[in-house]
């Protein structure tokens, strides 16, 4: 006979890393107290940041059915709107509120990311389940709510720790996609066999560039990415809830897998297995909506504030001393063209730290941005990398990020070094830092829910046993207009 070329058709099982996901979402129990706590808080703060966001065209633009004036039978609730929609269309608008600002909680690791973005797939889904269920008398409950939103930070968490998305190219909303669709097909009745189903379809998904994050292409695509990325989990979900096979080796099949097309023919690397560990360590951004890596060059600035608020026109040079992710995401010279160019700069960032002694969401629009004190203080920054902070942000045991700014002045004289390791949304500041959140979320809500409701929201979220047994449509109800 001879030779012949041809592929072995045969099905392998599904490749470990989708395995372990299945097994986690649909088998691990959580027992780990402080991972529920800070999820009640991020939950809180979470809700907080989308109705904040409700008050910018910008991102309201964005919401509501897909064609006006339809109507969806036991439809998810959008917090603060009247909408009620489809879980896939509503997972968009939740994810896009929550993220809008650049205000949710953070993840720091080789790659970055933001693991409330995924509530927009949990809130739907629960709303959407929990409201067909009612008749039945088995909705779920806010306790649900937190235990998916452990696992979907977990497994965000967790891919990103040791893999990085970014020095590919690829934005890190895929490891949103990956876990809204793992979970969202559980909530919504799902099989392990299921999950492994859905997320083999993430992998075969083309992933978002990281086109839209970087000068000089910055842009506000940046806001409803996550939005766009925990929706279409939940459609995966849907999908593959009717009927859809999964492809088991997406990730390692030769040549047409993701490792060889998309990660330079490498695997996955993990630090460690799934638990809890990334609920109890995330970030939460409490004093100002930036980009996290800049969260602690704000925090120097506004210390600096009172030295220099006289003596700006006297400043000769300002030294910015950073981390290594920082420099490659954040730092950066030139034109700004937009709201989203702007909070992902360095420079802009902390130029209004040292001229405003704060820094808000209104900082960042064009009329703010048309001081031309921001662009001659920008002129003025020098950054550079300290090693130790680049290695201590990657050290599992600290996770810092640092910065340090020094102001010098034309007449030879400087401000102290001002230097933060920790930001106050750090797990290492928590007492400090939860008093804060609370009443940043009270202030967020009160941008669009009457006073009344914004103190029972809070006094639910500070009983948490009474948080915990609340149902989801009942909490749903309470955030709307």
């Amino acid at each position: 006979m001879h030779p012949t070329q041809a592929d072995l058709n045969v099905r392998p099982a599904p490749d470990k890393e989708l395995a372990d996901i299945a097994d986690y979402v649909s088998g691990y129990a959580i027992a780990s107290d402080e991972a529920y706590d800070t999820a009640r808080h991020c939950l809180l703060d979470s809700l907080g940041c989308a109705m904040l966001a409700l008050g910018y065209p910008e991102c309201s633009r964005h919401l509501g059915p897909i064609v006006p004036g339809s109507v969806v039978p036991n439809g998810a609730r959008v917090p603060g709107t009247p909408y009620e929609l489809d879980p896939v269309k509503a997972a968009f608008d939740i994810g896009t509120l929550v993220r809008w600002l650049d205000f949710n909680d953070t993840w720091l690791a080789a790659e970055w990311g933001h693991p409330s973005d995924n509530l927009g797939a949990i809130l739907a889904c629960a709303d959407h389940v929990s409201r067909t269920r009612v008749a039945a008398g088995s909705p779920l409950t806010v306790r649900d709510v937190l235990g998916y939103m452990i696992k979907a930070h977990e497994i965000q968490g967790v891919m990103a720790l040791e893999n990085s998305f970014n020095r590919v190219g690829l934005d890190h909303v895929v490891l949103v996609k990956l876990a809204s669709a793992a979970v969202a097909t559980h909530m919504l009745g799902g099989t392990r066999e299921q999950i492994v189903d859905a997320i083999s379809q993430v992998w075969v998904d083309g992933q978002s560039l990281r086109t839209y994050r970087h000068a000089p292409n910055a842009g506000p695509r940046k806001s409803w990415a996550a939005g766009d990325a925990t929706s279409r989990g939940v459609r995966l979900a849907l999908m593959t809830l009717n009927g859809e096979p999964g492809y088991p080796s997406a990730l390692t099949a030769k040549t047409w897998g993701f490792y060889d097309v998309s990660f330079k023919g490498k695997r996955f690397e993990f630090q460690r297995p799934y638990g809890s560990y990334v609920m109890e360590h995330v970030l939460f951004k409490i004093s100002f909506p930036a980009e996290f890596h800049a969260q602690t060059a704000v925090e120097c600035a506004v210390k600096l504030h009172p030295q220099v608020r006289e003596r700006i026109d006297e400043i000769e040079r300002i030294g910015l001393t950073t981390h290594e992710s920082a420099i490659r995401i954040i730092s950066k010279v030139g034109p700004l063209h937009n709201y989203a160019d702007r909070d992902h700069c360095l420079q802009y960032m902390v130029a209004i730290g040292l001229l405003h002694g704060d820094l808000n969401a209104d900082h960042y629009t064009d009329a703010a941005a048309a001081d031309p004190q921001i662009d001659l203080l920008r002129e003025k920054m020098e950054v550079r990398e300290e090693p130790r902070y680049s290695r201590d942000y990657l050290d599992p045991d600290k996770r810092s990020i640092a910065n340090a700014v020094q102001i010098f002045f034309k007449d030879g004289t400087s401000t102290d070094r001002v230097e933060v390791e920790y930001p106050i949304g750090h797990r290492r500041r928590r007492p400090e830092g939860i008093p804060k959140l609370i009443e940043k979320a009270r202030h967020n809500l009160a941008t669009q829910l009457p006073k009344g409701k914004v103190e029972a929201l809070l006094e639910l979220f500070l009983d948490r046993s009474r948080l915990e047994a609340t149902p989801v449509p009942s909490l749903m109800q309470m955030l709307q207009p």
